[in-house]
């Protein structure tokens, strides 16, 4: 690219050329902007999705076996394996489905959290912003009316073919 001040001008080819490989470069640029704020919200997303699925499997398909675990647990600590009576089954059950639901609800929030870390790309959407705010300022070099740069064209040839006779 020549330097404007140098007192050279550059060609209408030359100019186009140049506009178009900076126009190229700008939305390459803005492209991998959006690519890279985008591939770290999808990580983000990827993992709360992780942790919300985890959630789901835990309490779905562990919550069984770990209330029945669990409650026979409390209903033996309580003293009801040597007779003494302990707490009622009933209550040991619900104190079991109560850890689990604590539990899966701590594994939502964690879910919560990430999900709401997700954010849309703001420094691309401000770039682009930017980028079409300039190129709506750009005014295109005024151009002759079609008709009168005909009519001149035509006026041109006739003088040259009746000067060549």
């Amino acid at each position: 690219m020549s330097d404007p001040y140098d007192g050279t001008e550059r060609s209408l080819g030359q100019l186009v050329a140049s506009a178009t490989a900076e126009m190229s470069a700008l939305v390459h640029d803005e492209l991998a902007l959006a690519k890279a704020e985008i591939r770290q919200d999808v990580k983000r997303g990827a993992i709360g999705s992780a942790a919300g699925i985890a959630a789901a499997v835990v309490l779905l398909f562990s919550l069984p076996m770990l209330s029945f675990a669990l409650a026979y647990a409390i209903n033996t600590w309580t003293g009801g394996h040597n007779g003494n009576g302990g707490w009622n089954l009933v209550w040991c059950f619900l104190l079991s489905f109560a850890a689990n639901v604590l539990f899966a609800g701590v594994l939502g929030l964690l879910a919560y959290t990430k999900f709401k870390k997700v954010k849309p790309p703001e420094k691309s959407i401000a770039s682009a912003k930017q980028t079409a705010a300039v190129l709506s300022t750009v005014k295109p070099h005024p151009r002759p009316e079609p008709s009168k740069a005909l009519d001149k064209a035509l006026d041109n040839a006739s003088a040259v073919a009746r000067s060549s006779v």
